[in-house]
């Protein structure tokens, strides 16, 4: 992981010795450097393993729902936690239900003698629409959860550590101006324990950046695949619960 990787980095003699030449501001700055690097290693742990899971559990539930009527893992309450797409059409089949039925009757009679019945008018088929628009919303903010945090790792590192390495030059050439006396010992001490800070920044962006870029373009295909699916099963509710035009 990138904070072991990090002590590592440190431990190095040149870059133990920076550190150590370092000033408290430049230190500072590290600390806070090394924090975004855990923070943002969190987020792409995380985000992996929620992209992954709910992947999973959507070829799950789309095998399921093919396998027979579609109505069927609605009436059976089946769950499939993390998929994007269950969510889109468990919250299609209780607008339907809505739609159909007072609140009242949801529990009475079953599901599996109300649901084959139902015949919506095109008003409410357009509600259970807009259910599903909404849904397809809450599912890709859900998705895009955090992300916020990677980019701002991935753009603000580099210029915190810029900002590091600016102050502890500042304050190596004012240490020079107080002793009056310009030299390469006098000024070495103070620069390598600035760079440390650009070094650090890059290397908690470099992969804050890439990975940043491979999960946006993983989210952007859940969500054609999720406005996909939404596609499929507004016309298959259409087909099977919409009142025909007299």
């Amino acid at each position: 992981m990138e904070s072991f990787g990090l002590v590592n980095y440190f431990a190095s003699a040149g870059l133990l010795y920076a550190f150590e030449k370092a000033t408290p501001a430049s230190k500072l700055i590290l600390l806070l450097l090394v924090l975004a690097s855990s923070l943002s290693w969190t987020v792409i742990i995380v985000k992996l393993g929620q992209l992954r899971f709910a992947r999973r559990q959507t070829h799950r539930f789309l095998q399921r729902l093919r396998a027979g009527d579609w109505y069927l893992p609605f009436v059976n309450q089946e769950r499939f936690s993390g998929s994007p797409e269950h969510a889109i059409y468990s919250s299609a089949f209780r607008e339907l239900l809505r739609q159909a039925y007072p609140p009242s009757r949801h529990g009475d009679p079953p599901l599996e003698k109300l649901l084959p019945g139902i015949s919506v008018k095109p008003a409410a088929m357009k509600a259970v629409q807009g259910a599903i628009e909404r849904e397809i919303g809450i599912q890709g903010l859900l998705l895009e959860e955090q992300m916020v945090l990677l980019a701002t790792a991935a753009s603000g590192a580099p210029f915190l550590g810029l900002l590091g390495t600016v102050w502890g030059v500042m304050d190596a050439f004012s240490d020079i101006a107080i002793v009056g006396k310009a030299s390469l010992a006098a000024m070495a001490p103070g620069v390598s324990g600035s760079l440390i800070c650009t070094v650090t920044g890059l290397l908690v962006a470099i992969p804050a950046l890439f990975a940043y870029n491979f999960l946006v373009a993983t989210i952007r295909s859940h969500t054609i695949r999720m406005e996909n699916f939404a596609a499929e099963l507004q016309s298959e509710l259409e087909r099977s619960f919409l009142e025909p035009e007299l």
